[in-house]
């Protein structure tokens, strides 16, 4: 199988309550395995302040560094929910009440419920593409290459799998896992070796701490199953010779 062209994505993470501890991130972890089933692969990931200045800088970068960029937070109808603002600047765009936002939230809400600050939810880049939310009725985004989603973990959820068919990604990103009752000191040396005979493999090494046991995951990570399996032996032969203990092989 000739794996197709590399796909890459970064994703922009906007809003001080991740950067204060107070909201822990949460969406990262979402959009990057949604998109590995898709063949694309999240190689940078940034968390920032609800800045203006700021946001468009960063979405200037990320667009032209990357195939796809999300950006999650910061479309939502208080004061410091400022994306929409800042990416509307980031690509010299008039920000106004999008009218196809209008009508579904004018839509979406009883009469009388569609008050001035629920407004500024269909309020974004007036040439924008929406992304329709089958959870609370507002849309995200999509500018060129630059999709803008909520913050809110749930309706992110429940937004993104309407984007699959948009999007053009490479060969799904298969990922392999095998927990060992070790410590990483004892099979760097081994696992370098297996990483040096597998180089377009992508592996990686996490200490775990569970049930008093001190452990090691390695997570390998390739659109190939057969690369996969190749590199899985060569662990397992490993970690024979040297009697350490499988906790998980899956």
């Amino acid at each position: 199988m000739t794996n197709k062209k590399e796909i890459i994505a970064g994703i922009i993470i906007i809003g001080n309550e991740i950067l204060s501890g107070r909201t822990q991130d949460i969406n990262t972890k979402t959009i990057s395995l949604w998109l590995n089933t898709i063949g694309i692969k999240v190689t940078e990931v940034t968390i920032i302040a609800d800045v203006e200045q700021t946001i468009i800088d960063t979405v200037n970068e990320f667009k032209k560094r990357f195939n796809y960029v999300f950006t999650s937070g910061g479309i939502g109808p208080t004061h410091d929910d400022i994306t929409a603002q800042s990416v509307s600047k980031a690509f010299n765009i008039e920000y106004g009440p999008h009218k196809e936002a209008m009508k579904i939230l004018e839509n979406y809400y009883q009469p009388g419920e569609f008050s001035e600050g629920r407004q500024k939810m269909a309020w974004m880049p007036v040439s924008a593409k929406l992304i329709y939310n089958p959870s609370s009725g507002a849309p995200g985004f999509n500018v060129e290459n630059v999709y803008c989603l909520p913050g809110v973990p749930s309706i992110l959820k429940s937004m993104i799998g309407g984007l699959t068919n948009e999007l053009v990604g490479g060969d799904p990103i298969i990922s392999h896992t095998l927990s060992l009752r070790t410590v990483e000191s004892e099979i760097a040396k081994s696992l370098s070796n297996v990483q040096d005979n597998n180089k377009d493999v992508d592996i990686g090494s996490y200490p775990f701490f569970k049930a008093g046991k001190l452990g090691v995951s390695i997570v390998l990570r390739s659109p190939e199953q057969k690369k996969i399996d190749k590199c899985n032996s060569e662990i397992l032969k490993f970690v024979k010779e040297k009697n350490i203990e499988l906790v998980e092989n899956s």
